[in-house]
């Protein structure tokens, strides 16, 4: 052989490689190609997820702030049914004071004073006359006067804690007729 066709040999070699490694070389363009296709595909994707994502941050963040200001009034109409229950328990409680320490006592005289001075009856009770007023858990007992003492006492009393007399019933029992 010749060295002219060892170089052709040679040279032919080389092609081969060359074509080899460029078919080779092109494959991989045609990978890259797809490749960054792919990654400008996802990042369209990404784009949409992150604008989807926005999105739902938005609404999660209205429905944050509408559950918040659910919960400042929740507080708030807690707040103002404490402040109604402690000014109902206050009136309650005034209105038991005036009724023990002043009511009662100006009652009991004028009672006193009707029945000695102008032999009348006595004035109805408080939870008598504004039963609209006064709810059945709020009422005194109802009560009469004891006949010896002339003090309020429970009307089912038999006898007066105060004076220890007996007492009598405006309407006693009327015993049952035989037949």
């Amino acid at each position: 052989m010749s060295a002219d066709t060892t170089v052709i040999f040679a040279k032919l070699e080389a092609l081969k490689d060359i074509r080899s490694k460029t078919l080779q070389l092109e494959k991989m363009k045609q990978r890259i190609i797809q490749e960054v296709e792919q990654t400008e595909h996802e990042d369209k994707c990404l784009m949409d997820y992150k604008q989807e994502m926005e999105l739902l941050m938005q609404e999660k963040m209205a429905h944050v702030e509408e559950l918040r200001q659910i919960h400042a009034d929740i507080n708030t109409m807690e707040s103002v049914i404490k402040q109604a229950e402690e000014a109902r328990t206050r009136a309650r409680e005034h209105a038991k004071i005036l009724h023990n320490n002043e009511y009662q006592p100006l009652k009991h005289d004028i009672d006193r004073m009707r029945r000695e001075y102008l032999g009348l009856e006595r004035l109805p009770e408080l939870y008598e006359t504004e039963t609209d007023l006064i709810s059945p858990e709020q009422q005194p007992p109802p009560m009469k006067s004891c006949l010896s003492c002339h003090q309020q006492i429970h009307r089912n009393a038999p006898i007066c804690p105060l004076c220890k007399a007996k007492s009598r019933s405006r309407n006693p029992k009327k015993p049952k007729k035989k037949d």
